[in-house]
């Protein structure tokens, strides 16, 4: 009937998983925090300190591209946000919602060197519960997260819609999908996206449960924004099949990305990522 076995289905109808159990076991693991954001005697401005954990590959001079400061969620939380300057004549900025088990800190290297790379600026931020945002992950975070983050970015940095790329990575797919389906945006990058938490959990189910979390398979046929899809096919964590089914419901999507044998945390060491993405950005956009 929908591809859940019998036992499935009893487990299901018997004691259904809530969404927020579901995000708990397939998404929020917040790694120990690898910064701090020190405010100035006025504290109006704040100063990014990172620790050996989180592996900064540049000098000292180039921390200075980046800029750091909080942003008030609708749910009450502060969020940790981060600016990083790659590229004096960039077009486009994006927001990038990272991975599982990373924060902003662990990232920064690699915002820094992706940017440069594709000339483009990047904003991105902590979610909820992760690295010295406040507060604690929950799928209804994850929304109210990007919004806050999408409203410091036209806000504080001036940066418009057509200008932005909305950037998600994994459990980051979830809110960019969200955020896209609602505003268009110069473009959206959905890296190993998922269907949604019930797809993820149980391989067979085919459609929506009430319960589920991260129903983003029922959300984007609503971006109307172009769409490139990067996906390894041999995902062990969020099988291949998501990224197909993700991409053909895609309204504007663009040619996708499959990475032959890459898994779910090596797609950006084949050199294919980077060319693609330069692709994306000074070509096709571009025209």
């Amino acid at each position: 009937m929908n591809g859940l076995s019998i036992r499935e289905l009893c487990c299901l109808f018997c004691c259904p998983p809530w969404p927020s159990k579901i995000a708990a076991k397939l998404a929020f693991l917040p790694p120990e925090t690898t910064y701090n954001l020190v405010p100035n005697e006025n504290g109006t401005k704040y100063t990014l300190f990172l620790s050996e954990k989180a592996e900064w590959q540049y000098s000292e001079r180039e921390k200075e591209n980046i800029e750091v400061c909080y942003a008030r969620t609708s749910r009450g939380n502060k969020i940790s946000c981060m600016f990083v300057k790659c590229s004096p004549n960039a077009r486009y900025t994006i927001l990038f919602s990272h991975g599982n088990a990373v924060d902003l800190g662990q990232m920064s290297s690699f915002y820094l060197g992706l940017g440069s790379r594709i000339n483009c600026n990047i904003f991105s931020y902590d979610y909820s519960g992760y690295g010295a945002s406040s507060g604690t992950p929950s799928e209804k975070n994850l929304y109210s997260d990007i919004d806050a983050a999408w409203q410091c970015l036209r806000t504080r940095y001036g940066i418009s819609p057509e200008n932005c790329i909305i950037y998600g990575q994994s459990i980051g797919t979830v809110p960019t999908v969200d955020l896209a389906s609602r505003y268009e945006v110069g473009a959206v990058i959905l890296h190993s996206p998922l269907m949604s938490g019930m797809r993820v959990a149980f391989p067979n189910t085919r459609r929506t449960w009430c319960f589920d979390a991260f129903p983003s398979i029922d959300k984007v046929s609503k971006v109307n924004s172009p769409v490139l899809v990067i996906h390894g096919t041999e995902d062990e964590v969020i099988n291949f099949s998501h990224g197909l089914e993700i991409h053909s419901k895609c309204p504007k999507a663009v040619e996708p990305l499959w990475v032959e044998g890459a898994g779910h945390n090596d797609v950006e060491l084949y050199s294919q990522y980077l060319e693609r993405l330069k692709q994306f950005v000074s070509t096709e956009l571009g025209n």
